[in-house]
């Protein structure tokens, strides 16, 4: 008896995807090439949800997904995917449950682990394009080289306040990421998205732009925004398009110098890989905060909390400040600690006392690192940074301090 080839549709998919099948351009064909195609996401955060559920919806008939996160409250406001209920669940969990309630008809692999320069190459190869829905430059460059090396199409997406971008990375004959971001900005001086803020339907819009494009690339409909990026201002509601070129000094798609991958985190100035998570810079991605703690500066002295709160049961005397936001300190705080948010930093330094011993904190480490390192140069000797931030000093000192 013959069997069904593999991207033969029963009378259930029939019936589910009627509306496709009678549009043009799609149709029957463009269903049973949804049905065949594999398609990866790097990340299950703000641009991911969306871009995962509306795949799924579509038929893409293997869908991966990559996080090593967990699902925090912080991330209900835009990260679709998950629920109140999934607080503290692996995202990849979360993701894989929610997709197959979308969708039973479609498979869903999960990597529960950093895409590294160690496992990318391995888990790219396995699928036909990627969905970059990552929230930092080195796990960024680390998708695009692995796409560029194995002729995989880079689906990209960053956003950050209200502002967003796409394009489509790494086809045959179109740029790369690296044409459009020679070289990383320098650590901490993009704000993430705990730092500067996402709308929370932003995300969604350009994860929604994202699944869009990969639809088009898998059935052949339309033109895609390969040599082209997309630009957002949901301020405004403005959209408009700049032309994007290969670049042919480019060592990765141009010279093709990159022939493997490489220390991505020395390459950005970080120190170990960070999460995808899923909002940007406009390309600092959305989500996972907590390794901006990653990005320190190696100058900088650290004071982990067990060691400050230490220091503070014992009555040191000592300058404790914050460089966070007036909103971040309403949501949570140290007791003691002045707010000095890191824009105005500046013109306080003048009331600071020289030789004091001065301990500096933030949300995970970043903007501290970069205060204590500013007091460096003006003769601190004896400033700190609180490794981790306050996001840390929960975790391992109080844990009635709220996370955010």
């Amino acid at each position: 008896m013959p069997t069904e080839p593999d991207d033969a549709l029963s009378p259930a998919e029939l019936q589910r995807y009627a509306r496709h099948l009678s549009l043009p351009g799609v149709g029957l064909d463009g269903q049973r090439h949804l049905k065949r195609a594999r398609v990866l996401l790097v990340g299950a955060g703000g641009l991911g949800s969306p871009a995962a559920l509306y795949l799924a919806a579509a038929g893409v008939g293997h869908l991966g997904v990559v996080d090593f996160d967990v699902v925090a409250a912080s991330n209900l406001q835009r990260q679709v995917l998950h629920g109140t209920g999934d607080i503290a669940r692996r995202k990849t969990d979360s993701a894989r449950d929610r997709l197959h309630d979308v969708n039973p008809h479609v498979r869903v692999e999960t990597y529960d682990e950093r895409l590294t320069a160690r496992n990318a190459l391995q888990v790219v190869r396995e699928y036909d394009l990627v969905v970059d829905g990552t929230d930092n430059f080195a796990t960024r460059y680390l998708t695009s080289d692995a796409c560029v090396l194995l002729g995989r199409p880079n689906v990209y997406a960053s956003v950050s306040r209200f502002e967003g971008q796409a394009t489509v990375f790494a086809t045959a004959d179109g740029p790369c990421y690296r044409c459009l971001y020679p070289e990383p900005p320098p650590p901490g001086s993009v704000p993430s998205c705990a730092e500067g803020g996402v709308l929370g339907v932003l995300p969604g819009l350009l994860g929604t732009i994202q699944a869009t494009e990969a639809i088009k690339l898998i059935t052949g409909v339309g033109e895609s925004l390969a040599g082209r990026l997309l630009l957002v201002d949901a301020a405004r509601m403005h959209f408009r398009t700049v032309q994007l070129r290969r670049d042919p000094a480019c060592p990765a798609c141009g010279t093709r110098e990159i022939t493997e991958l490489v220390d991505y985190d020395a390459f950005c100035g970080a120190t170990s890989s960070a999460a995808p998570d899923d909002a940007d810079d406009l390309a600092l991605d959305e989500a996972d905060e907590a390794d901006e703690a990653d990005e320190a500066d190696d100058d900088v002295s650290e004071i982990t909390p067990r060691e400050l709160a230490a220091k503070l049961a014992r009555g040191d005397s000592l300058d404790l400040l914050d460089v966070r936001e007036p909103y971040e300190h309403q949501i949570a705080r140290i007791p003691g600690a002045r707010l000095l948010p890191l824009g105005t930093f500046a013109l306080a330094v003048p009331s600071l006392d020289p030789a004091r011993e001065v301990v500096v904190l933030c949300h995970h480490g970043v903007r501290s690192a970069a205060a204590a390192e500013y007091l460096q140069a003006r003769g601190f000797r004896r400033v700190s940074s609180l490794a981790g931030g306050i996001d840390r000093w929960s975790d391992e000192v109080d844990p009635a301090v709220p996370k955010y």
